[in-house]
């Protein structure tokens, strides 16, 4: 299992294809981030983790014969504590080494991963100087990581998405026209609809005690939370018990559909809430109530379009895969998903719209789905 490299060239360290060792393949840094996102997409399947170690040699190692030998013996200890399953391979070319632990035990992996980390800095102590190993810095990421809703702890999103950095590199100057659409958007839109916020004010004020904005903490992009607006439609201090519960079987796959406004196909959501005031059911079936969500956008939270951003309790009912609609793409007022079904389609369908929108999303596509969101407003598709 030991891997013994004559050299650096034998085992694809300078080269940009993957090139076989003796025992094991060391990968190109494209090679490697790409079996990152296929380990993602296994581990989203089979629900076993997978275990991500960094080693930091800080600034890209110049070829050179010490070099050559470092890294040898490096990659040379690291056999030692890793597995014929695990995968080894530059995540940065001469800088940063990556080796991936797949199949993980969801359970007591927090024990397994220590284990780990002990016993391959006790190889990496035993086999190199002092100096060599003060220099690398190590690093160890475990996907699905925990997203810790009661704090604001970033997960790993841009250690275990490379591709999908690299893909925001790629669009950058798209990214940037984005950003001002929002910008320029929401400043006109708060501008022209200000006169109806008096009045939707006046509104709920006088239907229900109450403040006139409900606030709302909601899961955006990366897993960090942020503080939701929306024109209040339902009495204050009221229990999200029946919510929570139909939330998750709506993503469970086990909800009902309720009936929509006569129709008989219904849609997925809870069209007879007792909580909901009258003025607050108009609002709702106009979407007046997200108007306010325009400041949101203005502060960067949000964008015009992009997935719904979801509340805590229905992230913690997430599978693995569904949390790529909050990692892809920045959350937004509309989107695919409201232009296509709404609340008609089932959970899974709505993720795989948004996925579908993160993987294709362009600013002509963000226009032409703004386009149609007054018509499905109007009709209302879904809305209540």
């Amino acid at each position: 299992m030991n891997m013994r490299p004559r050299s650096l060239e034998s085992v694809g360290i300078f080269a940009d294809q993957v090139v076989p060792a003796p025992d094991r393949e060391i990968l190109s840094e494209e090679a490697f981030q790409r079996a990152i996102l296929l380990e993602r997409r296994r581990s989203e399947r089979s629900r076993r983790p997978f275990l991500l170690m960094l080693l930091d040699m800080g600034d890209p190692l110049p070829p050179s014969g010490y070099t050559e030998k470092y890294l040898c013996k490096l990659l040379t200890d690291l056999s030692l504590g890793t597995r014929e399953t695990d995968v080894t391979g530059w995540y940065k070319n001469l800088s940063v080494v990556g080796v991936m632990f797949t199949e993980i035990a969801f359970e007591g992996r927090g024990t397994i991963v220590s284990t780990m980390i002990a016993r391959l800095k006790d190889i990496l102590r035993d086999h190199l100087s002092l100096e060599q190993f003060n220099r690398i810095g190590i690093s160890f990421h475990v996907f699905p990581d925990d997203w810790e809703q009661e704090s604001r702890k970033r997960p790993n999103i841009p250690v275990l998405y490379p591709d999908l950095s690299k893909r925001v590199q790629g669009k950058r100057v798209e990214g940037a026209l984005k950003r001002a659409i929002d910008i320029v958007g929401s400043i006109v839109a708060l501008i022209f609809v200000s006169p109806l916020f008096l009045v939707i004010a006046v509104a709920i004020k006088a239907t229900s005690k109450g403040p006139v904005l409900f606030c709302q903490k909601r899961i955006g992009q990366n897993g960090q939370p942020f503080v939701f607006l929306k024109f209040r439609s339902m009495a204050d201090n009221n229990d999200d018990g029946i919510h929570k519960e139909y939330v998750k079987q709506l993503i469970a796959g086990t909800a009902e559909r309720h009936p929509s406004n006569g129709k008989r196909q219904g849609v997925f959501k809870l069209t007879e809430d007792p909580r909901i005031t009258r003025v607050g059911a108009f609002l709702r079936r106009t979407s007046m109530d997200e108007l306010p969500q325009f400041l949101n956008v203005l502060k960067g939270e949000m964008s015009l379009v992009g997935p719904r951003p979801p509340v805590p309790y229905e992230v913690e009912a997430y599978d693995f895969w569904h949390r790529r609609r909050l990692i892809e793409v920045k959350p937004g007022i509309t989107g695919l998903w409201q232009v296509s079904g709404r609340s008609r389609v089932t959970f899974d369908e709505m993720v795989r719209l948004d996925l579908r929108y993160a993987r294709s999303w362009s600013p002509w596509m963000d226009m032409k789905i703004l386009l149609r969101t007054p018509m499905a407003v109007f009709m209302g598709q879904g809305a209540h």
